[in-house]
Formats: structure tokens, sequence, C-alpha cells
């Protein structure tokens, strides 16, 4: 079951995201990298590695919703669902649950169902608020109607865990896991996770922007894919929990870039995202396995394990 260990850290006794502040650029939510973080050094082909390993899951996983949702009769339901799908502003999530299936010693064709759940249950959830709000209206909508785009949002939602629920394979020992995986899912997605950040993010000013809407949003979420990866992959529970941290301090320090406001002090942000990347490279210690050199890359640098 989901656990509640995952919690916000902090620095000097203050909760770490305490410094949030809503932005007014609305930025969206893409591979952000840390701007003034100090990060390790790391060689060209370190670097080179770690661009063409994200580069090849995020395709995989472009390449697996186009063919679980093609455009075909009836094209009232395929072409918004398919359009709205690909149009949202992208999240590292859906990779770092394939990645951290990998990194447990799991293939990634174990959590490609779930990464696609992910990419298609938070575009669903993005185009909904933008839709609400009045944002990125023709962009997302294109030339659907707000009513077709509100209510293909709201298929988007049951599709995404109908992926996962049909990798379930009755001649495996998998069905335990997948379960699981959307157990943690439909709590990261639902009224107690993205939903209410979602709701908060609309209805909250900049009061304790960051406790209502970061840990519901992009903490919560990158924490949510970075342990049902774990779990796809066989991972023990160590190892699920380490990696639900790791995944939560990623999410939080895009939380941190997206939402900063220009006008506060850069040292303060550093601070921040220093602490963050510390807190995220200790969880990835003790793991002898997979690519614990490319995950570290979401982090803003490059971790080398020996």
């Amino acid at each position: 079951m989901p656990s509640s260990a995952a919690a916000i850290p902090a620095v000097n006794g203050n909760p770490i995201l305490h410094h949030l502040r809503r932005s007014k650029t609305n930025r969206p939510l893409l591979f952000h990298r840390p701007r003034i973080v100090a990060v390790t050094a790391t060689s060209n082909a370190a670097t080179t590695y770690s661009t063409s390993y994200w580069t090849s899951v995020n395709d995989e996983i472009d390449a697996h919703l186009k063919q679980a949702i093609p455009i075909r009769p009836p094209l009232s339901v395929f072409e918004p669902m398919h359009h709205l799908t690909f149009a949202a502003p992208r999240t590292t999530a859906p990779a770092l649950c394939i990645a951290t299936c990998e990194l447990v010693g799991g293939h990634r064709r174990q959590a490609m169902a779930a990464a696609a759940a992910l990419r298609v249950m938070h575009a669903a959830a993005l185009t909904r608020d933008h839709i609400l709000s009045g944002r990125n209206r023709d962009r997302i909508g294109h030339s659907f109607g707000s009513n077709i785009v509100l209510l293909t949002g709201d298929g988007m939602v049951p599709f995404g865990l109908e992926l996962l629920a049909k990798s379930d394979d009755l001649t495996q020992t998998n069905s335990e896991r997948i379960l699981r995986a959307i157990i943690e899912i439909t709590q990261a997605m639902g009224s107690q996770g993205m939903a209410h950040g979602e709701h908060n993010h609309s209805h909250h000013g900049q009061s304790d922007h960051s406790d209502l809407v970061c840990r519901k949003k992009e903490a919560g979420l990158h924490a949510c894919a970075g342990a049902v990866g774990a779990i796809l992959g066989g991972g023990t529970e160590e190892e699920i929990e380490k990696l639900r941290r790791y995944g939560l301090y990623v999410g939080s320090m895009q939380g941190v870039l997206s939402n900063w406001v220009e006008s506060k002090e850069e040292s303060s942000l550093e601070k921040v995202l220093n602490e963050l990347q510390n807190l995220a490279l200790q969880e990835l210690e003790g793991f002898d396995r997979g690519n614990v050199q490319a995950i570290s890359s979401l982090v803003g640098t490059n971790y080398s394990h020996a």
C-alpha cells in the first residue's frame, strides 16, 4: 500500500518548500534542469548517455500510446483523445516509472503500461484544469469544443486504468503488482492527490501553496511514479520506498522551478534545490543494478555508483 513515509523535507527546521510561491508565469512542467544547482562534474559521454536514455524511454512511451490510441472510428471519440494525450505539457513521471523499474532489475515492458497510464491521466488532469481556468485553451483544445474536451478528459482517466489492467498476464505472477500499481496511481491522481492539488491551485492564492499544490501535484505524481516502477519491476519494500522518496524529491525540484517567483532571491532557490538534490541522490545509494547514472540526471547530475 502507498506509504506516508515520503514527506516533504525541511531546511533548517522549516518545510523545504516553505519558500515556494505561485509563479505568475505558469511555466509548464517539462524536463526542467536546475538552473543554478551546483552539480557534479560529468563527462560528455555520461551526459550523452543520459540524454539518449530518456529519449529512448519517451519514444517508446509515445509509440505505445500511439498504438493504444489510434485515430480510428468513431472519430468523435478517438481523435480528441489522441490529440489531448499528445498536446498536453509533458511530465517526467512516466519516464521515471520506466527508469525505476529497470533500476530494480525489471524490464521496461513491465512498466510500459503504467507509464502510459500516468501520461494519459496526467494529460486528462491538465486538460481539465486548463479548460476550466481558460489557460492555453487554443493549444490544448485545438479545434474541439470545450464540452468535447472536458468529456474526453473525463474518459481518459478510466482509459488509463484500462491500459494498466490489460497488462495483467494471467500466465505470469504480476497480478498482485498490477493491482498495487493501480491503487498507487488512483490515489496519486484522485480526490486526495492531483485532483486536490488542481483544486487548491485554482482556489487558493499564495497561502501555503507548497503544501496544498506541489505536494499533491508534481511531488506526489513523481513519488507515485518512482514507487510504481519499482513495484512492477519486483523491487523490495526498501527499494520501493527509496524510489518513492527519490520521485518525491525530483517532483519537488520541478515544483520549485515551475512555481518560483522570478523576483525572489536566487540564493534561496539555490539552497532549496541543492538540498533536494542531495536528498534525492542519497536515495540512490545502495543500488547496484540498472541505470543509476541516467536516473540521477533528473536532478541535474550523473551519479556513478561503484
